[in-house]
């Protein structure tokens, strides 16, 4: 692993070229088209508002179109990869999984169990792969679309993979831990694009309807410019897995992986994209730099903080406060929140204007009492297979990558800061030389656990 020493220099000196990762001439104010994040006008940008037909909007049916038959391979069969699977089998007709990979056996197994339960479908055993390389396996057995859902350390590397083998492809969030992920991600989402790829990643909140609907609104004007913003992800604190004694290291983190810095990212961009993601989508843009804290108050697993407090500012001197923390019997909060100079909204089904008066509401579908229900008609979870399923039949443009790799480098930047006590900027972020985690993978001991050190804000040397 990199050294864990967590200076300010350390992120920056050697700064990778942008070019050289395959993004050279990259502004991240600019999207690829077709699901990257849009300047959506005076919201930040002081250009007008946009139309609803010139907004990214994903088609939104409640099924998938009936089509040519769509093979999918599942590379990481954990809780997220297995849910990710079912999500995709009832995305529509004439979808099936034929392959499945992991580094552990147990999930492989216990993935294909639940396909055969919920589906009746069996993943043939020759199909099923164990070990690092079970990605290209994967890839290579004749699958249309791959599902990428191991810990995210890995998801640039095999985002890389399966664009080359001209896969379709759905990628859980974060897409990237480090710069260096990041950099990659962005090369391979420009590949796909050229290719017609369709890529759909797991900020699900872009394919929910009650958030889509208030982003409209937003967009064209109902809260006019935007002047601040909050996002908010704060809970109790997630599962963690104790060593045993007949693992080996890898394996310990790889199973306790939620709670290492180099194969989650840290709970701010592992967990809090989604939040962050949200703001960026509804402002069309991204800050230029923060300054953060954070701490570890209570958790006693892993290398991680378990509290972020960040301040995004943007270039027009707007601030966003992003607030993170995953400590038990504290304040609940998951929830995003953004002032305009007209109204206020909190993104997801609710805005007002400045007095407090509620102008728009979002219209749950209606129980059988005919009270309205408090989720959208479709599982976003659900809905973002069904849109991938429609734009690969339709041969619709879709290719989120880009937006929510920057969503991912902005929760880099906080954290960075945070770790490090000192203001950091996105550019600095976009071409660090920063790369977690080992040179290479092997299920054994890599002197990473014995050696970790949890950051102190303000230690570390210029």
């Amino acid at each position: 692993m990199a050294n864990n020493n967590f200076s300010r220099r350390k992120f920056l000196a050697g700064a990778a070229a942008v070019g050289a990762a395959g993004v050279a001439g990259f502004n991240p104010l600019v999207s690829c088209s077709g699901g990257g994040s849009q300047k959506s006008g005076s919201l930040v940008t002081g250009e007008p508002f946009k139309k609803v037909s010139d907004l990214f909007i994903p088609p939104l049916l409640d099924k998938a179109p009936d089509g040519q038959p769509l093979k999918a391979g599942v590379i990481g069969c954990g809780g997220r990869g297995t849910g990710a699977a079912l999500n995709w089998l009832a995305a529509g007709p004439n979808l099936t999984v034929t392959a499945l990979g992991d580094v552990f056996q147990d999930r492989v197994d216990s993935c294909r169990e639940r396909i055969k339960a919920d589906f009746n479908i069996e993943v043939p055993e020759e199909n099923c792969f164990v070990g690092f390389d079970n990605f290209q396996k994967v890839i290579d057995s004749g699958v249309d679309v791959v599902l990428l859902c191991t810990p995210p350390v890995f998801r640039p590397i095999h985002f890389e993979a399966a664009v080359k083998n001209r896969k379709h492809v759905f990628m859980e969030k974060p897409v990237a831990v480090d710069p260096a992920g990041v950099r990659s991600v962005l090369a391979s989402a420009k590949m796909a694009e050229s290719q017609g790829l369709k890529v759909v990643c797991g900020t699900q909140r872009r394919h929910q309807r009650d958030y889509i609907e208030v982003y409209k609104q937003v967009a064209t004007g109902a809260i006019g410019d935007i002047i601040s913003a909050n996002a908010y992800w704060n809970q109790n604190k997630l599962w963690h897995r104790n060593p045993q004694a007949e693992w080996s290291e890898m394996e310990c983190m790889i199973r306790d992986w939620v709670n290492w810095c180099w194969l989650s990212g840290d709970h701010i961009v592992e967990q809090h994209v989604h939040n962050i993601d949200v703001i960026n989508w509804f402002t069309g843009t991204y800050p230029t730099r923060a300054v953060g804290f954070g701490s570890r108050q209570r958790r006693l697993t892993g290398d991680q903080y378990d509290n972020f407090s960040v301040d995004f500012v943007y270039d027009n001197g707007m601030h966003m406060h992003s607030m993170c923390r995953q400590i038990n019997g504290c304040a609940g909060n998951v929830s995003e929140y953004i002032r305009g100079t007209k109204g206020y909204t909190n993104c997801q089904n609710r805005i007002y204007d400045l007095a407090g008066n509620e102008i728009y509401s979002y219209p749950y579908p209606l129980d059988e009492a005919g009270t309205p229900m408090r989720s959208v008609a479709v599982n976003p979870y659900d809905q973002e297979h069904i849109d991938l399923v429609t734009c690969i039949r339709e041969d619709k443009p879709i290719n989120e990558a880009e937006a929510t790799a920057m969503s991912c480098l902005v929760a880099v930047m906080g954290r960075v800061s945070a770790y490090t006590g000192k203001e950091v900027t996105l550019e600095e972020m976009l071409n660090s030389d920063l790369k977690l985690g080992p040179e290479t993978f092997i299920m054994g001991d890599v002197g990473i656990m014995k050696n970790a050190v949890v950051p102190i804000s303000g230690e570390a040397a210029n």
